[in-house]
This record gives structure tokens, sequence and C-alpha cells, in this order.
């Protein structure tokens, strides 16, 4: 057998940022191994008996749905509940909210751009992007209110365009095959919903799911 550092001990070693991603999947016994690093102390290499001190520039950076606490409404079935001296070494916490409206419609348009070749989208697809971004901003102030159970995410989003690219630009169809996974009734609320929010179709001020 060959020892070989892992992305820890090589992350120490460059002065690199180390990303520990989906942190709360982790086994929580076994993550507490790296308490002394999180505090800056150099790691103990048992195998080869060499010590490595972390270089300047090394940082831990971590990302977790449920900030180490677990999931009670099973939207995240597989997180489990962090040990909380692992998490008081942690000095910052940011919450990644949702793009603006703005920087949503830029991030649609950019995969259109790219999947489609073109600089420019034609209007019918700029009023398609534009309807699902208020469309999932709508949903998700009424995810805030306790109104619906579940969520549009940035990534549904693009989902549905590159669905609505891979069946001829069909709206109805895009949203339709990308909804299948939420429950028949909230299926049907979002797809109330997005007729209400929709140009010429309803008030997109009083747009509100019927769940």
């Amino acid at each position: 057998t060959k020892f070989v550092k892992g992305p820890v001990i090589r992350a120490l070693e460059a002065g690199a940022i180390l990303l520990i991603d989906e942190a709360d999947r982790g086994d929580p016994s076994k993550i507490m191994c790296i308490q002394g690093i999180l505090e800056g102390k150099p790691y103990f290499i048992k195998k080869t008996g060499e010590v490595v001190h972390p270089k300047p520039g090394f940082n831990i950076i971590v990302t977790a749905n449920t900030k180490g606490r677990g999931s009670d409404d099973g939207r995240y079935v597989a997180a489990n509940i962090m040990d909380d001296s692992w998490l008081e070494r942690f000095y910052i916490t940011f919450e990644q909210q949702f793009p603006a409206a703005s920087v949503e419609k830029r991030i649609l348009e950019a995969i259109l751009n790219k999947e489609m070749k073109v600089s420019k989208i034609d209007d019918s697809t700029k009023h398609f992007i534009e309807t699902l971004v208020n469309w999932a901003n709508v949903i998700r102030l009424s995810f805030k209110d306790m109104a619906v159970e579940d969520i549009i995410t940035t990534r549904r989003l693009t989902q549905i365009i590159r669905t609505y690219l891979m069946f001829n630009m069909n709206e109805d169809l895009a949203l339709e095959l990308c909804l299948n996974r939420f429950e028949e009734v909230t299926k049907k609320a979002f797809i109330e919903l997005y007729l209400k929010v929709k140009p010429g179709m309803g008030n997109n001020e009083k747009a509100s799911p019927d769940a």
C-alpha cells in the first residue's frame, strides 16, 4: 500500500481553500477529526510522522442545507445533526439567498445563449423567462408565508429552460415535465399560479397559489 495525502492535508500545505460540501451529510463522529485544524493548529500524520502546519491563505468553507441541525420536515432526509462543538469552530455563517430577479433572468438567458448559440433571444422566449422568474418569486414568498409546502429553486428554473429547448420551445410541456416531481396538489397549484402570473392570463400582483 502507498500513503496518499488527502485534500485536507494538500490544502494545508498549499495555503488553499478547503471546501467541505454538504457537510451535514457526513458522519458527525468522523468529521470531528478536523477539530484542531479548524482552530488553526498543525496536523500530525501518524503514518509518516510528519507535522503539517497550515500555510498562509489556508481556510475552510463548509456548505450545508440545514446549518448542521438536521431536517425535521424531511426535505433533506440524509442530513445529520452536527455536533455543537464542531459547529462552534466556524466564525461566520452566510445565508445564501435566491438571486435577485434581474440576476436570475441573466442566468436563464445565458443558458439559452449557450445552448442555442445565438446572441439575441426572441421576444416570446424573453417573456417566458420573465414569467418563470416572477412565478418563482411569488412561490418563494408563499413558501415563506407557509402557503405552500414546496419551492421553486433557481436550479429548477434552469431545468425548465433546458427542457423547453429540448422539446422545441414548448412552454406547457416543459413546465409539466419539470413539475412532475412534486405532489399532485402542489403541481396543480404551481401550474395554476403560473397561468395567473403569465402576461395576459391574470393579475400579477394578486396571484397566489391555491394550496
